[in-house]
Protein backbone atom coordinates (compact mmCIF):
# COMPACT_ATOMS: atom_id res chain seq x y z
CA UNK A 1 0.00 0.00 0.00
CA UNK A 2 1.01 3.64 -0.48
CA UNK A 3 1.88 5.37 2.81
CA UNK A 4 3.70 8.36 4.26
CA UNK A 5 6.24 6.85 6.61
CA UNK A 6 8.86 8.15 9.01
CA UNK A 7 12.09 6.16 9.28
CA UNK A 8 13.34 8.04 12.36
CA UNK A 9 12.02 10.84 14.59
CA UNK A 10 12.18 14.26 12.99
CA UNK A 11 10.28 17.01 11.22
CA UNK A 12 7.55 16.43 8.59
CA UNK A 13 10.22 16.82 5.89
CA UNK A 14 11.40 13.33 6.87
CA UNK A 15 8.11 11.75 5.84
CA UNK A 16 8.59 9.61 2.74
CA UNK A 17 5.92 8.38 0.34
CA UNK A 18 6.63 4.67 0.16
CA UNK A 19 5.15 1.19 -0.26
CA UNK A 20 4.37 -0.79 2.91
CA UNK A 21 2.60 -4.11 3.45
CA UNK A 22 -1.15 -3.90 3.93
CA UNK A 23 -1.79 -4.45 7.66
CA UNK A 24 -3.99 -7.27 8.92
CA UNK A 25 -6.50 -6.81 11.75
CA UNK A 26 -5.91 -8.77 14.94
CA UNK A 27 -8.75 -10.10 17.12
CA UNK A 28 -11.05 -7.23 18.09
CA UNK A 29 -9.77 -4.96 15.31
CA UNK A 30 -10.94 -3.70 11.92
CA UNK A 31 -9.01 -2.74 8.83
CA UNK A 32 -10.15 0.46 7.16
CA UNK A 33 -9.65 1.57 3.58
CA UNK A 34 -8.74 5.19 4.28
CA UNK A 35 -10.75 7.80 2.38
CA UNK A 36 -9.77 10.89 4.37
CA UNK A 37 -7.39 11.80 7.20
CA UNK A 38 -7.01 15.16 8.91
CA UNK A 39 -3.86 16.85 10.16
CA UNK A 40 -3.33 17.61 13.86
CA UNK A 41 -0.52 19.05 16.01
CA UNK A 42 -0.16 15.68 17.76
CA UNK A 43 1.09 14.26 14.45
CA UNK A 44 4.15 16.48 14.16
CA UNK A 45 4.74 16.47 17.92
CA UNK A 46 5.00 12.67 18.01
CA UNK A 47 7.11 12.67 14.85
CA UNK A 48 9.54 15.15 16.36
CA UNK A 49 9.90 13.68 19.84
CA UNK A 50 9.29 10.00 19.22
CA UNK A 51 7.73 7.63 21.74
CA UNK A 52 8.96 4.42 23.41
CA UNK A 53 6.12 2.47 21.80
CA UNK A 54 6.87 3.64 18.26
CA UNK A 55 8.58 1.40 15.74
CA UNK A 56 9.86 2.57 12.36
CA UNK A 57 8.89 2.86 9.64
CA UNK A 58 6.05 4.70 11.36
CA UNK A 59 2.90 6.12 9.74
CA UNK A 60 1.32 9.10 11.60
CA UNK A 61 -2.29 10.30 11.38
CA UNK A 62 -4.80 9.99 14.23
CA UNK A 63 -8.07 11.12 12.59
CA UNK A 64 -9.29 8.60 10.02
CA UNK A 65 -12.47 8.16 8.00
CA UNK A 66 -13.01 5.33 5.57
CA UNK A 67 -14.61 2.01 4.70
CA UNK A 68 -14.28 -1.17 6.72
CA UNK A 69 -12.28 -3.55 4.55
CA UNK A 70 -11.77 -6.55 6.84
CA UNK A 71 -12.76 -7.47 10.40
CA UNK A 72 -10.69 -9.40 12.90
CA UNK A 73 -11.74 -12.38 14.95
CA UNK A 74 -14.49 -11.66 17.45
CA UNK A 75 -15.76 -8.48 15.75
CA UNK A 76 -19.52 -8.57 15.24
CA UNK A 77 -20.48 -4.89 15.14
CA UNK A 78 -18.80 -4.11 11.81
CA UNK A 79 -18.78 -5.69 8.37
CA UNK A 80 -16.95 -4.95 5.14
CA UNK A 81 -18.41 -1.87 3.46
CA UNK A 82 -19.40 0.00 6.65
CA UNK A 83 -18.42 3.68 6.78
CA UNK A 84 -16.50 4.55 9.96
CA UNK A 85 -14.50 7.30 11.61
CA UNK A 86 -12.14 7.03 14.57
CA UNK A 87 -9.52 8.80 16.66
CA UNK A 88 -6.50 6.51 16.62
CA UNK A 89 -3.89 5.53 19.17
CA UNK A 90 -1.00 7.81 18.17
CA UNK A 91 1.58 5.13 19.09
CA UNK A 92 0.24 2.77 16.39
CA UNK A 93 0.39 2.97 12.60
CA UNK A 94 -1.91 5.80 11.58
CA UNK A 95 -3.99 7.06 8.71
CA UNK A 96 -1.48 8.63 6.32
CA UNK A 97 -1.82 5.48 4.25
CA UNK A 98 -4.25 3.64 2.00
CA UNK A 99 -5.14 1.19 4.79
CA UNK A 100 -5.14 1.46 8.59
CA UNK A 101 -6.10 -0.80 11.49
CA UNK A 102 -7.85 0.19 14.70
CA UNK A 103 -9.73 -1.35 17.60
CA UNK A 104 -13.33 -2.06 16.60
CA UNK A 105 -14.88 -0.60 19.76
CA UNK A 106 -13.34 2.86 19.29
CA UNK A 107 -14.82 3.42 15.80
CA UNK A 108 -18.10 5.20 15.10
CA UNK A 109 -20.46 4.80 12.15
CA UNK A 110 -20.56 7.75 9.75
CA UNK A 111 -24.24 8.58 9.18
CA UNK A 112 -25.75 9.47 5.82
CA UNK A 113 -25.35 13.18 5.24
CA UNK A 114 -21.75 13.38 6.45
CA UNK A 115 -18.91 12.91 3.98
CA UNK A 116 -15.58 11.22 4.63
CA UNK A 117 -13.88 14.62 4.55
CA UNK A 118 -16.27 16.06 7.12
CA UNK A 119 -15.94 13.01 9.36
CA UNK A 120 -12.14 13.03 9.28
CA UNK A 121 -12.00 16.73 10.12
CA UNK A 122 -13.32 16.57 13.67
CA UNK A 123 -12.14 13.72 15.98
CA UNK A 124 -8.95 14.99 17.65
CA UNK A 125 -9.85 18.68 17.85
CA UNK A 126 -13.61 18.36 18.02
CA UNK A 127 -13.74 15.62 20.64
CA UNK A 128 -11.11 17.39 22.73
CA UNK A 129 -13.39 20.44 22.82
CA UNK A 130 -16.44 18.24 23.42
CA UNK A 131 -14.81 16.34 26.27
CA UNK A 132 -13.72 19.60 27.90
CA UNK A 133 -16.84 21.74 27.52
CA UNK A 134 -19.66 19.20 27.45
CA UNK A 135 -18.44 16.19 29.41
CA UNK A 136 -16.21 17.83 32.02
CA UNK A 137 -17.46 21.40 32.49
CA UNK A 138 -21.13 20.81 31.58
CA UNK A 139 -21.47 24.02 29.61
CA UNK A 140 -24.95 25.49 29.40
CA UNK A 141 -27.15 28.55 29.47
CA UNK A 142 -26.25 31.37 31.84
CA UNK A 143 -22.50 30.76 31.66
CA UNK A 144 -19.60 32.79 30.32
CA UNK A 145 -16.73 30.99 28.61
CA UNK A 146 -13.29 32.01 27.39
CA UNK A 147 -11.66 29.91 24.67
CA UNK A 148 -8.03 30.38 23.68
CA UNK A 149 -7.07 30.45 19.97
CA UNK A 150 -10.55 30.47 18.50
CA UNK A 151 -9.38 30.21 14.88
CA UNK A 152 -7.66 26.87 15.45
CA UNK A 153 -9.17 23.40 15.45
CA UNK A 154 -9.91 22.94 19.16
CA UNK A 155 -10.84 26.60 19.60
CA UNK A 156 -13.13 26.74 16.59
CA UNK A 157 -15.03 23.62 17.57
CA UNK A 158 -15.23 24.86 21.17
CA UNK A 159 -16.82 28.15 20.08
CA UNK A 160 -19.45 26.27 18.10
CA UNK A 161 -20.15 23.91 20.99
CA UNK A 162 -20.51 26.81 23.41
CA UNK A 163 -23.04 28.39 21.07
CA UNK A 164 -24.88 25.08 20.52
CA UNK A 165 -25.22 24.50 24.27
CA UNK A 166 -26.45 28.01 24.98
CA UNK A 167 -23.56 29.84 26.68
CA UNK A 168 -24.52 33.47 27.32
CA UNK A 169 -21.11 35.02 26.70
CA UNK A 170 -18.50 33.44 24.42
CA UNK A 171 -15.10 35.14 24.46
CA UNK A 172 -12.10 34.03 22.44
CA UNK A 173 -8.63 35.21 21.44
CA UNK A 174 -7.40 35.61 17.87
CA UNK A 175 -5.31 37.80 15.61
CA UNK A 176 -7.22 40.67 13.92
CA UNK A 177 -7.27 38.83 10.60
CA UNK A 178 -9.40 36.12 12.19
CA UNK A 179 -11.84 38.32 14.12
CA UNK A 180 -14.64 38.00 11.55
CA UNK A 181 -14.03 34.27 11.23
CA UNK A 182 -14.35 33.47 14.94
CA UNK A 183 -17.40 35.71 15.18
CA UNK A 184 -18.97 33.71 12.34
CA UNK A 185 -18.47 30.58 14.47
CA UNK A 186 -20.35 32.14 17.38
CA UNK A 187 -17.92 34.25 19.43
CA UNK A 188 -19.47 37.33 21.04
CA UNK A 189 -16.22 39.05 21.99
CA UNK A 190 -12.70 38.67 20.55
CA UNK A 191 -9.43 39.64 22.24
CA UNK A 192 -6.32 40.44 20.21
CA UNK A 193 -3.72 38.32 22.01
CA UNK A 194 -0.91 40.26 20.31
CA UNK A 195 -1.77 43.70 21.66
CA UNK A 196 -4.14 43.23 24.62
CA UNK A 197 -3.73 41.79 28.08
CA UNK A 198 -5.96 38.76 27.60
CA UNK A 199 -6.78 38.11 31.25
CA UNK A 200 -7.49 41.74 32.08
CA UNK A 201 -9.86 41.90 29.11
CA UNK A 202 -11.66 38.74 30.28
CA UNK A 203 -12.32 40.38 33.63
CA UNK A 204 -13.49 43.59 31.94
CA UNK A 205 -15.85 41.75 29.61
CA UNK A 206 -17.35 39.80 32.52
CA UNK A 207 -17.93 42.84 34.69
CA UNK A 208 -14.96 42.04 36.91
CA UNK A 209 -16.26 38.57 37.80
CA UNK A 210 -14.09 36.45 35.50
CA UNK A 211 -15.23 33.68 33.16
CA UNK A 212 -17.24 30.75 34.47
CA UNK A 213 -15.37 28.39 32.14
CA UNK A 214 -11.96 28.64 30.47
CA UNK A 215 -10.59 26.22 27.88
CA UNK A 216 -6.79 26.51 28.06
CA UNK A 217 -4.90 25.11 25.07
CA UNK A 218 -1.60 27.02 24.92
CA UNK A 219 0.88 25.91 27.61
CA UNK A 220 1.35 25.52 31.37
CA UNK A 221 2.29 29.16 31.95
CA UNK A 222 -0.86 30.34 30.20
CA UNK A 223 -2.96 27.89 32.20
CA UNK A 224 -1.45 29.35 35.36
CA UNK A 225 -2.45 32.87 34.28
CA UNK A 226 -5.92 31.64 33.31
CA UNK A 227 -6.67 30.98 36.98
CA UNK A 228 -6.60 34.74 37.59
CA UNK A 229 -9.43 35.22 35.08
CA UNK A 230 -11.78 32.57 36.50
CA UNK A 231 -15.00 33.50 38.26
CA UNK A 232 -15.54 32.26 41.80
CA UNK A 233 -16.52 28.62 41.48
CA UNK A 234 -15.27 28.57 37.89
CA UNK A 235 -13.80 25.70 35.93
CA UNK A 236 -10.56 25.44 33.95
CA UNK A 237 -10.02 22.67 31.37
CA UNK A 238 -6.38 22.18 30.35
CA UNK A 239 -5.39 20.64 27.02
CA UNK A 240 -1.72 21.63 26.81
CA UNK A 241 -0.54 21.40 30.40
CA UNK A 242 -1.84 22.04 33.91
CA UNK A 243 -1.15 25.26 35.87
CA UNK A 244 2.42 25.40 37.13
CA UNK A 245 1.59 26.26 40.74
CA UNK A 246 -2.02 26.27 41.91
CA UNK A 247 -0.91 27.18 45.44
CA UNK A 248 0.05 30.67 44.23
CA UNK A 249 -3.57 31.57 43.53
CA UNK A 250 -4.98 33.99 46.09
CA UNK A 251 -7.61 32.65 48.56
CA UNK A 252 -10.69 34.43 47.13
CA UNK A 253 -10.22 32.51 43.87
CA UNK A 254 -9.66 29.09 45.38
CA UNK A 255 -13.18 27.77 44.77
CA UNK A 256 -12.43 26.47 41.26
CA UNK A 257 -12.22 23.12 39.52
CA UNK A 258 -9.40 22.04 37.17
CA UNK A 259 -9.87 19.36 34.53
CA UNK A 260 -7.01 17.66 32.69
CA UNK A 261 -8.03 16.78 29.14
CA UNK A 262 -6.25 13.88 27.45
CA UNK A 263 -8.49 12.48 24.75
CA UNK A 264 -6.10 9.94 23.26
CA UNK A 265 -5.03 8.71 26.68
CA UNK A 266 -8.06 6.42 26.64
CA UNK A 267 -6.23 4.07 24.28
CA UNK A 268 -3.48 3.34 26.81
CA UNK A 269 -5.70 3.49 29.89
CA UNK A 270 -6.77 -0.15 29.84
CA UNK A 271 -10.27 1.19 30.53
CA UNK A 272 -12.66 -0.33 28.01
CA UNK A 273 -15.46 2.04 29.00
CA UNK A 274 -13.26 5.10 28.34
CA UNK A 275 -12.21 3.66 24.99
CA UNK A 276 -15.79 2.98 23.93
CA UNK A 277 -16.62 6.54 24.92
CA UNK A 278 -14.42 7.80 22.07
CA UNK A 279 -16.91 6.26 19.66
CA UNK A 280 -19.90 7.41 21.69
CA UNK A 281 -18.69 11.03 21.74
CA UNK A 282 -18.03 10.86 18.00
CA UNK A 283 -21.62 9.74 17.40
CA UNK A 284 -22.96 12.60 19.52
CA UNK A 285 -20.68 15.08 17.77
CA UNK A 286 -21.80 13.95 14.32
CA UNK A 287 -25.43 14.37 15.36
CA UNK A 288 -24.63 18.01 16.10
CA UNK A 289 -23.11 18.23 12.62
CA UNK A 290 -26.27 16.73 11.09
CA UNK A 291 -28.33 19.26 13.05
CA UNK A 292 -26.21 22.03 11.45
CA UNK A 293 -24.95 23.17 14.84
CA UNK A 294 -21.34 22.27 14.07
CA UNK A 295 -19.44 23.08 10.88
CA UNK A 296 -16.39 20.83 10.23
CA UNK A 297 -14.31 23.95 9.44
CA UNK A 298 -12.46 22.38 6.50
CA UNK A 299 -9.98 25.03 5.41
CA UNK A 300 -8.31 23.04 2.64
CA UNK A 301 -8.37 19.59 1.05
CA UNK A 302 -5.02 18.18 -0.04
CA UNK A 303 -3.50 15.01 -1.50
CA UNK A 304 -1.54 12.51 0.57
CA UNK A 305 1.77 13.62 -0.93
CA UNK A 306 1.05 17.20 0.17
CA UNK A 307 0.79 16.28 3.86
CA UNK A 308 4.45 17.03 4.83
CA UNK A 309 4.25 20.59 3.50
CA UNK A 310 0.86 21.11 5.18
CA UNK A 311 2.20 19.82 8.51
CA UNK A 312 4.99 22.39 8.29
CA UNK A 313 2.34 25.09 7.90
CA UNK A 314 0.46 23.67 10.86
CA UNK A 315 3.63 23.86 12.97
CA UNK A 316 3.61 27.65 12.49
CA UNK A 317 0.33 27.70 14.49
CA UNK A 318 -1.44 30.10 12.14
CA UNK A 319 -3.68 27.66 10.25
CA UNK A 320 -7.38 28.49 10.35
CA UNK A 321 -9.73 25.54 10.75
CA UNK A 322 -8.81 22.04 9.58
CA UNK A 323 -6.64 20.60 6.82
CA UNK A 324 -7.86 17.25 5.47
CA UNK A 325 -6.08 14.89 3.07
CA UNK A 326 -8.30 12.97 0.65
CA UNK A 327 -7.36 9.52 -0.62
CA UNK A 328 -8.98 8.02 -3.68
Amino acid sequence: MKALALNQPGTPDRLTLTELPVPSPRPGEIRVRVRAVSLNPVDYKVMRSGHPDLTCPFVPGVDVAGIVDEVGEGVSRWKAGDRVVYHADFTRMGGYAEYAVTTAHTAAAIPDGISYLEAAAFPCAGLTAYQALVRKMRIGAGQSVFIHAGAGGVGGFAIQLAKAFGADLIITSASPGNFDYVRSLGAHEVIDYNTENVHERIRELTGGLGADLILSSVDRATAQADLSALAFGGQLACVAGMPENVADVQPPSLAFTIHKINLGGAHKSGNRKAQEDLARMAEQFMQLMLDKKIDPMIASVIRLEEVPQALNRLMERHVRGKIVAELA
